[in-house]
């Protein structure tokens, strides 16, 4: 018998509720990194990631994890994923000395449709065009970097300030979910 929507939309709330945000291992645990840990609105694992420094696992309506949570060894290539950097700075070694890696990895993501986010901590679109960071990058490099690779990798940038990159992990990550079984549960109505 098919499920009807109330049932969907219940099971829609408690995958929600199931929600654990997946840090990359290799994301330092330092004092400002914990800070961000606790601003997490759900619980965190530490796993692999093969791109981003954050995921999201959560369960299915037949109550299997998207991730396993057993294997801890298990390669995680995300659906969607955030890269964070703490400052313009850091970007700017990313799109310089580390270009490489950084394409890289980006290419990985974008060979499993993954949605990317890139976050980038203390910073805003006027400091990126003023050059307002330490790095010798000109504006003008680091911005048409960002702007090709938002549209190469169909990336998303978002600035926000050191306190609140925690929430916002968790808010893109929430909302990334909570779309895509919307997203589901509307073209199922429509189809009706």
């Amino acid at each position: 018998m098919p499920m009807g929507v109330c049932e969907k939309v219940f099971q829609v709330k408690n995958s929600l509720e199931s929600m654990r945000i997946l840090v990359d291992t290799r994301e330092q645990n330092t004092e400002r990194a914990q800070k961000r840990y606790q601003s997490f609105l759900c619980p965190y694992d530490r796993r692999k990631l093969e791109y981003g420094d954050y995921a999201v696992n959560f369960q299915l309506a037949n109550g299997e994890w998207i991730y396993p949570q057993t294997d801890e060894k298990e390669k995680i290539y995300p659906f969607v994923a955030i890269e964070r950097k703490m400052n313009l700075d850091e970007l700017c070694q990313c799109f310089g000395r580390s270009r490489k890696r950084f394409e890289r990895e980006f290419d990985l993501a974008m060979e499993h449709s993954a949605r990317l986010y890139l976050l980038v901590e203390d910073a805003t679109w006027e400091d990126v065009l003023s050059g307002t960071y330490q790095s010798l990058m000109k504006p003008a490099a680091l911005c048409a970097s960002l702007l090709a690779w938002q549209a190469r990798y169909d990336m998303k940038v978002v600035f926000c300030k050191r306190g609140t990159s925690g929430t916002m992990i968790y808010q893109i990550l929430y909302r990334e979910i909570k779309e895509f079984f919307e997203k589901d549960l509307r073209r199922e109505f429509l189809e009706k």
